[in-house]
């Protein structure tokens, strides 16, 4: 060990001795430097691991206050987190860690005239529909982590899921947001007038300073933020500028959804009112059969005629993978042949009647254009079981497939396109693919044009490894190309917020920075997500 390594390592035991002290004296949540805990929060659902200087389980609000501005004294950074289910390492980082899963977990109100719930962020998106469900209600975004995913996580993420062509993203449904800022105090967000922003403004705090600074940055650049901004609407990278430049003169400045895809780099929210909307009576599938991929894909575009409520695939390579678990035996029973992909279309309503027309209507027009030799109709829950059971466990099939060191890894995973694009787009992405001898599991959200595709890489072996930057940066040219996004619905993280100055250019990367340093002077949000991130 060098000099200077030593030197480095006692002043960051330092550090760590002092930040624990300061906690324990602080929170009423449990606080953990042990070396266990630390190991245990060094990972999320990435490939990334970052070893934290601690970890704390706040209770409340003040809690949270309390550790941010204690980090924030001793120069350390803040990596919120609750399930940990990032596929990009958003939730990883050297800092502290704050889990907002243990405790912060409760709803506090469901109000069903307005249609809206007040939850802290730790709540689960199935306990929220649990408790919704009683009026008739849900929680729009659906992902497949809906089991353990937290609110708080799906409001950093942005998260969407397969309704997003009916619901939207999450960005679409929070209204109101209490947060913690970068210095430890605190604010409520949410659409204000400008007669109130100017008496916010009027405050010598840092959230004084975001209501004056922050309209100024978007008037400034109103042509910059409109003509760099990727066009197309489902995306969870970068700051939403967009978002406030085309609310329009006299428009609310709504803050709570600016910081919604923020992944916890401008704020940490403690609590969130969010919209609710309600829940289908009933839903029916069409599962169109294939020989290949790229037959399914083909048939996007008639099936969104139809105007489904969601259209996903599923390839050969999950199918294999599902008849290799006796747990999903019974879609053996259901099938028919033996297809190389499947299409599931859905639509929903209260209408038997109409739900029958829209699956004929379907049927025959893939008929008539001869996609795919089979369409199996799933009308009853009985039917629906075995095969929404294998859609929903699509990632944990393939994320279990790997051998040894050579695992499938969510690098390019979320990129997305205009759908009339898709069919000519994943044929590119696949021969990307093959001349980087690579292999991928491909399934995901046909109807919003966005794709999950996870290939096998061994991180172990150089050479894979300079591959996988290799068929990163083709797909970021190539998602470049057909006016897409380099990320849909998983964010940037540590895979892709170093791409970010070529997805958005030079200037609008520049005001990314600006909203950066505005709302963190002191860089201690989980710093290198978003902007100014490591290679």
């Amino acid at each position: 060990m060098t000099a200077s390594t030593s030197d480095a390592a006692t002043t960051r035991d330092t550090v760590s001795a002092r930040l624990e002290q300061a906690l324990r004296t602080a929170l009423d949540g449990e606080v953990a430097f042990d070396d266990y805990t630390r190991h245990l929060f060094s990972r999320d659902a990435s490939m990334y691991s970052i070893t934290p200087l601690g970890v704390v389980f706040p209770r409340h609000a003040g809690d949270v206050a309390a550790a941010v501005k204690a980090a924030g004294q001793l120069g350390v950074p803040i990596v919120p987190r609750g399930a940990g289910t990032s596929l990009v390492g958003q939730t990883v980082g050297p800092g502290l860690v704050l889990d907002l899963s243990r405790h912060m977990n409760q709803i506090i109100d469901i109000d069903p005239g307005r249609r809206t719930a007040l939850v802290e962020v730790g709540v689960v998106q199935d306990q929220l529909n649990q408790a919704a469900a009683a009026h008739g209600l849900m929680f729009g975004p659906d992902t497949s982590t809906s089991n353990r995913a937290t609110i708080g996580g799906m409001i950093g993420n942005n998260s969407a899921g397969s309704g997003s062509l009916t619901y939207g993203m999450t960005i679409d449904h929070v209204r109101a947001l209490d947060v913690v800022l970068s210095d430890g105090s605190r604010a409520r967000l949410e659409p204000v007038d400008e007669r109130e922003r100017q008496r916010r403004a009027a405050a010598d705090t840092l959230e004084g300073r975001i209501y004056r600074e922050l309209p100024k940055l978007v008037t400034g650049n109103e042509d910059t933020i409109t003509s760099r901004m990727p066009a197309f609407w489902r995306r969870a990278c970068g700051y939403r500028l967009d978002r406030l430049a085309d609310s329009g003169p006299g428009a609310p400045l709504d803050l709570a959804k600016f910081v919604v895809g923020a992944e916890g780099t401008l704020v940490v929210a403690t609590r969130a009112l969010v919209d609710l909307v309600p829940k289908p009576a009933r839903t029916v599938y069409a599962v169109g059969h294939f020989t290949d991929t790229a037959g399914a894909i083909s048939a996007t575009t008639d099936a969104l005629s139809c105007h489904p409520h969601q259209v996903e695939l599923m390839d050969r390579t999950i199918l294999e993978l599902s008849r290799q678990k006796i747990e999903f035996a019974e879609l053996g029973d259901v099938l028919v042949g033996d297809p190389g992909a499947l299409l599931f279309v859905s639509f929903t309503g209260d209408d038997d009647t109409e739900l029958t027309a829209q699956l004929d209507r379907l049927d025959a027009l893939w008929q008539k254009n001869r996609h795919g030799y089979h369409t199996l109709r799933a009308v009853t829950p009985a039917e629906q079981a075995a095969l929404l059971k294998v859609r929903k466990s699509s990632l944990g099939l393939l994320m279990a497939a790997g051998e040894g060191t050579r695992r499938p890894l969510a690098f390019v995973e979320d990129t997305a396109v205009d759908p009339r694009h898709l069919a000519e787009y994943t044929e590119r992405f696949s021969k990307i693919l093959d001349e980087h001898r690579m292999q991928a599991g491909f399934y995901g959200h046909c109807s919003v044009g966005c794709l999950h595709i996870r290939p096998f890489v061994d991180l172990t072996d150089p050479d894979q490894v300079e591959r996988m930057r290799a068929v990163a940066e083709a797909v970021r040219d190539l998602v470049a190309e057909y006016g897409g996004v380099n990320s849909s619905e998983h964010g940037d993280g540590l895979a892709r917020s170093e791409f970010n100055r070529q997805v958005f250019g030079d200037d609008l990367y520049e005001l990314m920075r600006e909203v950066k340093r505005l709302f963190d002077p002191h860089n201690v949000m989980n710093p290198g997500k978003i902007v100014d991130a490591p290679r």
